[in-house]
């Protein structure tokens, strides 16, 4: 059954609202949504106005499920075995459900959501599709081969059931039924899954069905709704594919709304708008159509891809239904995983606009711009529709509006713009919407030039002793409104990360400075951040640190002065100890170096690298020592070498030692 009720109420809300949106443009919408739907099978899908709400059959589980206008699961309504189509009391107060595992038409109280009332339709007869029409609930019952319509009077004293309403004969299988407020008075039937595909249309005003007209086309029966006025029933077929109307009145083709392979579900909305869903994995899965316009969709959907398929999800059969207000379409869609969603879709009356807006790539501060674009919508624009412009820089990070523009009948729009600041100019182009267009908007990024201003910061390919403290200043020339620079400093090594020590305005000289604690190679950087006239620029300078080095000699007997040297003497059997301590750092080494003097010059005497302790590395000269000759020893640590390129290459002083007897 594929049937939407609206109470009058709603009705003259729904009036109204079209008035209101026709006299202003027209709030943008919610995005689309999407929830999980517990649910193992869909046989139909009605909303309530009134609530709120969205009712969800699941045969399969045996149950109704409930859910908010977003999608949210508020309540599940069980022991419903077989519970396939739906319909709503003209008040939004009842909901009835065909329950064809119990042989029975359920009435569900759509305020408490709970099952109010159980009619039995006879064993056997496994009611499946009901339909509010001629002051009765009309229902397509029957096993395979028997098919029939029922009926169920609730305005008496007693619930009268009535069995084979059908005159010219029966269905293959239980038929699905449309009605629709617009028209009490007629009633629509046909057979899902049959090839040819059976249609009839019923006069059912006098208490009884009268068969009006009978056609048999197409083939595999998806879904049916029939217009508001009941002129039409819309049918979704696998075959042909689009979705044709019939009239109602001798089920010969009317139009068709133009979809694609393979038409599977079909709502229409109470002021006509046609929903066509198709079983698509690679094409629109929706197609929104205005009643009679056939030319154009004024909108389409195509879903997402949530399994493990190489095509998208699919929409499950007869799973769409609109919003009474034509607010939101519901769509219930399933992945190849075979897990069901519910899918919100919002604005669905209303053509999709898209804004292109192209500006220059680059242009010169101060001088005029021609930026161009265009709206694009299914649907035309009127005349003299205007766009809204908003140009966003440095000086006006938050946009400023610029003079609307006016949409020619082709949608293109021109405008011109002298652009007061430089760096990257966005130009955004909005519309709005209206009654028959949804908001839509677009951008283009412009580069502005700016002029270029001085940057300096001293001390570079400077060398200092480990720790000492290090003045860096930076100076900035000629800017506009910007006297800020930052200072940021990186000492070397992977453990030390770039930070921001500074922040502040140079001071009437231009110069910002920062002090180092120079313990290693470090690069410190100045930014200037750049202003509406004046570019950025950013400027480094890289200061190089010693490492912090000494080695002490022990085990020697005596010390005598050489020359200038102070050497330490050991006897030829003592083995001397030189403990280097250097500034620590992981997995670093130190450099040992031996030396000889010889006829009046020194001479290496070998050299092997040490690893270095935290508290520093003892290196004991074991061998043959020979005597009289003058030694020394000086410890070291060479940038990359030693283990780590933290630091600059720093020798030790160097350290006397002799050998006697």
């Amino acid at each position: 059954m594929r049937t939407r009720r609206i109470s009058t109420a709603t009705s003259l809300a729904v009036l109204f609202s079209s008035v209101v949106l026709v006299g202003g443009a027209a709030n943008p919408a919610a995005a689309d949504s999407s929830k999980i739907l517990p649910a193992a099978s869909v046989g139909d899908i009605v909303t309530d106005g009134v609530h709120k709400r969205v009712f969800i059959s699941d045969p399969t589980g045996g149950k109704v499920l409930v859910t908010d206008y977003n999608g949210a699961l508020v309540a599940t309504i069980p022991s419903l075995p077989g519970v396939t189509g739906l319909d709503l009391s003209a008040d939004s107060g009842t909901l009835f459900a065909a329950v064809a595992g119990a042989d029975a038409i359920v009435t569900i109280d759509t305020a408490a959501l709970t099952e109010s009332a159980r009619y039995d339709t006879g064993s056997g007869t496994f009611p499946k599709y009901p339909a509010l029409a001629g002051g009765k609930l009309w229902f397509g019952y029957g096993p395979t081969g028997a098919g029939h319509i029922g009926s169920l009077d609730l305005t008496g004293a007693e619930p009268v059931v009535n069995l084979d309403q059908e005159t010219a004969g029966t269905w293959y299988l239980a038929p699905t039924l449309a009605s629709t407020p617009g028209a009490p008075g007629v009633l629509a039937a046909g057979v899902e899954s049959q090839s040819p595909t059976e249609l009839a249309t019923y006069d059912v005003a006098s208490g009884t069905a009268t068969r009006t007209a009978y056609t048999s086309t197409g083939a595999n029966l998806r879904d049916l709704a029939l217009s508001p006025d009941g002129t039409q029933v819309v049918v979704a077929s696998g075959s042909p594919y689009n979705h044709q109307a019939y009239r109602t009145s001798d089920l010969t083709p009317d139009i068709s709304y133009p979809s694609d392979a393979y038409p599977n579900a079909v709502d229409i909305a109470p002021d006509g708008t046609v929903a066509a869903g198709i079983d698509g994995w690679y094409e629109p899965d929706v197609y929104v159509y205005k009643q009679g316009v056939t030319a154009k969709p004024v909108r389409t959907y195509d879903f997402p891809n949530t399994g493990n398929s190489s095509g998208s999800d699919t929409l499950d059969p007869a799973g769409l239904a609109w919003a009474p207000d034509t607010s939101r379409l519901f769509a219930v869609t399933v992945n190849s995983l075979g897990v069901r969603s519910l899918r919100v879709l919002t604005d669905p009356s209303r053509s999709v606009t898209t804004v292109t807006v192209t500006a220059p790539a680059k242009a010169t501060r101060a001088k005029k711009l021609t930026v161009t674009g265009k709206a694009t919508s299914n649907a035309a624009f009127t005349a003299g529709a205007k766009a809204t412009v908003t140009r966003t820089d440095i000086e006006s990070p938050k946009g400023k509006a610029l003079p609307a523009v006016v949409l020619k009948s082709n949608g293109t729009f021109s405008f011109t713009d002298t652009p007061p600041a430089g760096g990257t100019v966005t130009y955004k182009v909005s519309y709005a919407g209206d009654a028959t267009h949804s908001p839509g908007s677009g951008s283009d990024k412009v580069a502005v030039s700016r002029a270029a201003t001085s940057l300096t910061l001293n001390r570079n390919k400077a060398l200092y002793a480990y720790g000492t403290d290090v003045s860096f200043t930076a100076h900035l020339g000629t800017t506009y409104k910007n006297r800020t620079v930052e200072l940021w400093v990186d000492p070397f090594g992977t453990d030390k990360p770039k930070k921001l020590v500074k922040t502040g305005k140079v001071n009437s000289k231009g110069n910002l400075s920062t002090t180092v604690d120079m313990t290693r190679d470090t690069t410190v950087t100045a930014v200037f951040k750049g202003d509406a006239r004046y570019a950025p620029k950013t400027v480094t300078s890289t200061a190089y640190a010693k490492v912090a080095v000494s080695t002490t000699v022990s085990k020697q007997y005596k010390t005598v002065k050489i020359g200038s040297a102070s050497y330490a003497y050991f006897h030829k059997k003592t083995n001397p100890v030189f403990t280097t301590k250097m500034t620590y750092f992981k997995n670093r080494k130190l450099l040992l170096s031996l030396e000889l003097y010889y006829g009046g010059k020194w001479y290496a005497a070998g050299s092997q690298y040490f690893q270095l302790g935290p508290k520093g590395t003892a290196v004991t000269l074991t061998g043959t020592h020979e005597t009289g000759y003058r030694m020394r020893v000086r410890a070291s640590y060479v940038n990359n070498t030693s283990g780590d390129n933290v630091n600059s290459t720093t020798h030790g002083a160097w350290k006397y030692f002799y050998f006697t007897k």
